[in-house]
């Protein structure tokens, strides 16, 4: 029997990265998500990044490689800006600190739709997407037919 479950909402996400220091300047610079606490010792070490009091990422430095799209695990995670212009200001941001953007810029969900965002890796290979709502529908959606957040590399 399938049962709702109310007021379930996400609490945070936990990343395997492979340099706990790298990741966290790259989310602090990318994301704007300050380190809330931290600790560990040798190549065991943890970070909680969030706002305000919340925890939004939990970074673990516990993986021997990089994240890669063949195996289970997480597809990608997305964060939502209230406009394109602030998912535009990301680019630079993103490519100073490692990552790596995907179809040359901000794109549209699909064809066309209005809604669209950043698609990205971070320094590890986890794949990223900021979006806003509206203001992508300026260019045309990079894969025909299919959501642009499916199968991006």
């Amino acid at each position: 029997m399938n049962q709702s479950r109310v007021g379930l909402r996400t609490g945070h996400v936990g990343l395997n990265v492979t340099d706990l220091d790298r990741s966290i300047a790259f989310y602090e610079a990318v994301l704007g998500l300050p380190v809330q606490d931290e600790g560990g010792e040798g190549d065991h070490r943890w970070a909680f990044l969030g706002e305000d009091d919340e925890p939004v990422l939990t970074l673990w430095q516990q993986a021997a490689a990089d994240a890669s799209p063949t195996t289970a695990g997480l597809h990608h995670l997305s964060f939502e800006l209230p406009t394109i212009a602030d998912v535009d200001a990301l680019t630079t941001a993103v490519l100073r600190h490692g990552g790596a953007i995907h179809y040359g810029g901000v794109v549209p969900h699909g064809d066309g739709e209005a809604s669209g965002g950043l698609f990205f890796v971070d320094p590890d290979g986890i794949r990223l997407e900021v979006y806003a709502a509206t203001g992508a529908d300026r260019v045309a959606a990079p894969v025909p037919g299919e959501p642009t957040c499916g199968f991006f590399a």
